[in-house]
């Protein structure tokens, strides 16, 4: 068994639970302006999270916004698909300066595996928003650039070695740390039946 990947199969149930149990965290620690998920294992995190920061915040008009990142390649052998070594961008903000700017924005995805991903995501958001600074006159970068923080939020962060790191002091929430495990998603299942009761089967061996 030790040469081939272990699953873990994941239900929409444990993943909303995961959020329930972290928003408050998030919401007295960070308080975010905007969320941006990561498609597309961010998109159904982000939209369980937007329901509970509302309830938690006065930000009753919190917004989700998407972005498209991938990095995958073939398993030797098989038809899973595994980290890759390139991020592709597939979708973007757009304006995205004008949108980040002075905004305490939440990235949000469903895991954090070589961290690869993550990475590419904060620093070329933050990117966006330096170009943003130079419409501005110099007096007033500061301030809107003090004014700008990222946190990033993960459903599930596999306790291994990453392959990249976040700048150093970044709002780092996850809802739980995993072994370097397959996680199997339900957003990825053809019969949702048969994998909730193949994860009620790995709860049961634990």
């Amino acid at each position: 068994m030790a040469d081939q990947v272990k699953h873990w199969r994941v239900t929409y149930n444990d993943i909303h639970n995961l959020i329930r149990k972290t928003t408050p965290k998030i919401a007295q620690e960070f308080n975010p302006d905007l969320l941006i998920a990561i498609g597309g294992g961010g998109f159904f995190p982000a939209r369980v999270m937007r329901t509970f920061l509302r309830e938690q915040t006065v930000n009753k008009a919190l917004q989700i916004q998407a972005i498209g990142l991938s990095l995958y390649e073939p398993v030797e052998g098989g038809t899973v698909e595994q980290i890759g070594n390139e991020v592709i961008r597939t979708q973007w903000l757009s304006q995205p300066g004008k949108l980040l700017l002075g905004k305490r924005n939440l990235i949000v995805d469903e895991v954090d595996d070589t961290r690869k991903t993550l990475h590419y995501a904060l620093s070329e958001l933050k990117k966006d928003v330096e170009l943003e600074l130079l419409s501005y006159p110099e007096s007033e970068r500061g301030a809107l650039r003090s004014a700008t923080s990222f946190a990033i939020f993960v459903v599930h962060n596999k306790l291994k070695d990453k392959l990249a790191d976040l700048p150093a002091g970044t709002p780092y929430f996850s809802g739980e740390d995993v072994g370097d495990v397959w996680l199997d998603y339900p957003w990825e299942a053809i019969n949702i039946e048969q994998h909730d009761r193949d994860a009620a089967t790995d709860k049961a061996t634990l």
